[in-house]
């Protein structure tokens, strides 16, 4: 049996008044593979830090079997690491004019890069694109030791993880399995919990009219009328007081039964939104967006050259790309807002009836701080407090949290707020960038579904294969410094990809039998001495049937 190498008792922290974690016991075993989640706020990275060494709890102890490496979830790389992992990671050697995700490659190849038998890992693929997220996960999958895992990638999760810990109000909930068998086995426990509660209330109120049923009978029992005889008044008497003691005792039992009664709660359920938004104002028109890019420089590097693409109106773009090909550049280029030291050359048409919303990573553009949550929500919507108050629950930012100054929230709780804001606003062209960095898994799932009814246009980039697959109906790709347009979903343009890359070997026999046939085209033309006209004629309609099968077996496909 794999040997303990994390084990915690009595964990508890709080900040303030508030206790942000209760943990009892946790252990962790060689080789095993952890995902903990829980939603924003909940304390994942404080239990990491506090598991890590890095905070000390207010109670309890921690005992560590043998050494361990930390990816943070910010922040700079204290070293260059390993040349061969930076190399591998494609981690630059400069430290400065970095992209979001070359940095959190930095920090991936430096804490990887020791030979360690405990990996804790704080949202690693903060950022990366989707091919340093592949070789990511390569590397964890053989990778030995024990790894726990803080991650709203549900793809990453999937492939990694076997155990899932759920951190709610401060204790685990311990769950083996990947996470989609966690999301399975919660449906099934809602079920369950939701049934109780049905049967709850059902009890509840049977008890309920059967306690009223005995009190109407003990208010109908009628006393002796005033004319009857003494004895028989007497007689009467006697029976009523009895019949009213055996229906007032029924009813206590009742009453009893109902006190006794063990209370069921209802399933937590988010409100739902229909979202109307971005449709009351749409854009009358094919497109809401044209570019042209005539160059594009940032950091002394040409991003972009001579290109450019459009935004049909109602559609949804997912802008993807590898960390530092200009995605976040581009975007900010767009807004009137570059980065230092970039330049952008070209042209910009909106529409005229579009309305331009836009999510910045940095929150503090977006909000006000000294503002609650629920107040920067309402700065710039003409929607009524409830629909700000119901979208803010849906992205799990509720309760008392919406009443918090901005300053004093979470970062993924100012994602939310931003988010809100935007949602709530009057754009019909919204440009996201990053929207589903610091949300916990369930307010991006939300989040997923809002924007699948948002009836404008999208422009947004993210790393997250679910999110793009579940949002995203054609895809913008940066790449060899041009931009590419694919009308379709990511996992259609994978296909189209892998059929091209199948296709190949097809492609390179039918130029062999085209050449043969031009050739023997050329002998037919002029037949050298000894050569049949009529067995070259043969031999050429041979390869031309070859030919013409071929091409048919070929032939592409059309999409779905």
């Amino acid at each position: 049996m794999p040997g303990i190498i994390l084990e915690a008792n009595h964990i508890q922290k709080s900040y303030g008044d508030q206790l942000v974690l209760d943990v009892e016991r946790l252990r962790v075993y060689d080789g095993e593979r952890i995902a903990l989640i829980g939603e924003n706020g909940a304390g994942k990275s404080t239990l990491l830090s506090i598991l890590a060494g890095e905070t000390e709890p207010d109670a309890g102890t921690v005992r560590r079997c043998g050494s361990f490496a930390y990816i943070h979830q910010s922040g700079e790389a204290r070293n260059d690491g390993s040349a061969r992992l930076a190399s591998e990671f494609r981690a630059p050697e400069q430290r400065g004019g970095l992209s979001g995700g070359e940095i959190t490659r930095r920090r991936i190849a430096e804490a990887l890069s020791g030979d360690t038998v405990l990996l804790f890992a704080d949202e690693p693929t903060t950022d990366l694109d989707a091919g340093g997220i592949e070789r990511l996960t390569r590397f964890l999958l053989s990778r030995r030791g024990a790894l726990l895992l803080v991650s709203h990638d549900r793809a990453l999760l999937n492939a990694l993880c076997t155990r899932v810990l759920h951190l709610e109000d401060g204790r685990i909930t311990d769950f083996p399995g990947t996470y989609s068998a966690y999301q399975e086995e919660l449906k099934r426990r809602r079920a369950f919990q939701q049934f109780e509660y049905d049967r709850y209330r059902a009890e509840q109120a049977r008890l309920k009219a059967l306690a009223q049923q005995k009190a109407e009978w003990a208010a109908s029992v009628q006393k002796a009328p005033k004319r009857m005889g003494n004895s028989e008044a007497r007689l009467h008497t006697r029976e009523y007081t009895n019949a009213v003691l055996r229906l007032s005792a029924a009813k206590k039992t009742v009453q009893d039964r109902m006190e006794r009664l063990e209370k069921k709660e209802r399933p937590k359920d988010l409100p739902q939104v229909h979202m109307t938004l971005g449709v009351s104002h749409p854009v009358e028109a094919r497109t809401a967006l044209t570019v042209r890019c005539d160059l594009l420089r940032a950091g002394g590097r040409t991003l972009l050259s001579q290109t450019g693409f459009h935004l049909p109106a109602g559609s949804r773009t997912a802008l993807l790309g590898e960390n530092g090909s200009g995605k976040t550049t581009l975007l900010r280029a767009l807004r009137g807002e570059p980065s230092p030291g970039t330049l952008f050359t070209g042209e910009i048409r909106l529409n005229p009836g579009a309305r331009l919303g836009w999510f910045d990573q940095d929150h503090e553009k977006t909000l006000d701080l000294e503002k609650t949550a629920l107040e920067n929500a309402m700065a710039s919507s003409p929607c009524p407090e409830s629909l700000a108050r119901t979208v803010l629950a849906r992205l799990r930012l509720e309760g008392d949290s919406v009443f918090k100054p901005a300053r004093v929230l979470s970062g993924g709780e100012r994602a939310k707020a931003a988010l809100a804001k935007l949602l709530l606003s009057d754009s019909n062209v919204l440009i996201l960038d990053e929207p589903t960095n610091h949300l916990d898994l369930f307010a991006m799932e939300a989040l997923e579904s809002l924007l699948a009814d948002y009836g404008g246009t999208l422009l947004f980039v993210s790393h997250d294969r679910a999110f793009v697959s579940a949002v995203a109906g054609r895809i913008l790709r940066v790449e060899n410094s041009a931009l590419t347009a694919f009308e379709g979903t990511l996992s259609q343009m994978e296909a189209d990809a892998k059929r091209s890359r199948g296709d190949e070997p097809a492609r390179l026999e039918i130029t062999s039998l085209e050449m043969k046939l031009a050739a023997l085209a050329a002998r037919m033309a002029a037949p050298k001495k000894g050569e049949s006209p009529e067995q070259l004629k043969e031999e050429y309609l041979a390869l031309a049937e070859s030919l013409k099968a071929l091409r048919r077996k070929n032939a592409p496909q059309p999409r779905p």
